[in-house]
């Protein structure tokens, strides 16, 4: 369950395994800085927020924060800025552009890629176009034939 407290221009959602207590409520609310517990299940509106598949440094900060503060089951903490009409500034690695939020945001429904097994590095570089040099190109394929047989920690680490 996804938990929504608003503050000035920014909302804060606390992913909780089960219904937290008045005062765990309380103590959120004052470490949000007096933000206002919203007694909604979803939110209208742009907003900007990590990307669902990363938990953050700042969310896990804050879990812990939560925790050393005796609130217990609370999975993730995430801050969400509210965009006003026009602006859209923000980096597309680690955020995401949200139309609405609701009890669906965290929730990540891919399927992992099947592994691609490649014969050809040289050639897979430039279809790929990934730049390696040809000393890379070359320590990979030594290594490639190395990993075809049980490679030693020291052959591994150097």
């Amino acid at each position: 369950m996804i938990l929504f407290f608003k503050s000035t221009g920014h909302h804060y959602l606390v992913e909780v395994q089960s219904a937290l207590n008045n005062n765990d409520i309380r103590k959120l609310t004052w470490l949000f800085g007096n933000a206002e517990l919203l007694k909604t299940d979803s939110i209208e509106g742009i907003f900007i927020g990590p990307r669902k598949e990363m938990i953050t440094p700042w969310s896990t900060n804050a879990v812990e924060i939560a925790r050393i503060m005796g609130i217990t089951g609370i999975s993730r903490i995430e801050e969400f800025e509210e965009q006003k009409t026009g602006s859209s500034g923000f980096d597309p690695m680690l955020q995401h552009r949200y139309e609405g939020i609701n009890q669906q945001v965290f929730r990540v429904d891919k399927k992992a890629e099947p592994v691609l097994f490649i014969s050809d590095i040289e050639s897979y570089n430039k279809e790929q176009g990934l730049a390696l040099s040809s000393e890379e190109i070359t320590y990979l394929e030594m290594l490639s034939k190395k990993l075809g047989r049980t490679l030693t920690d020291s052959e591994v680490f150097g």
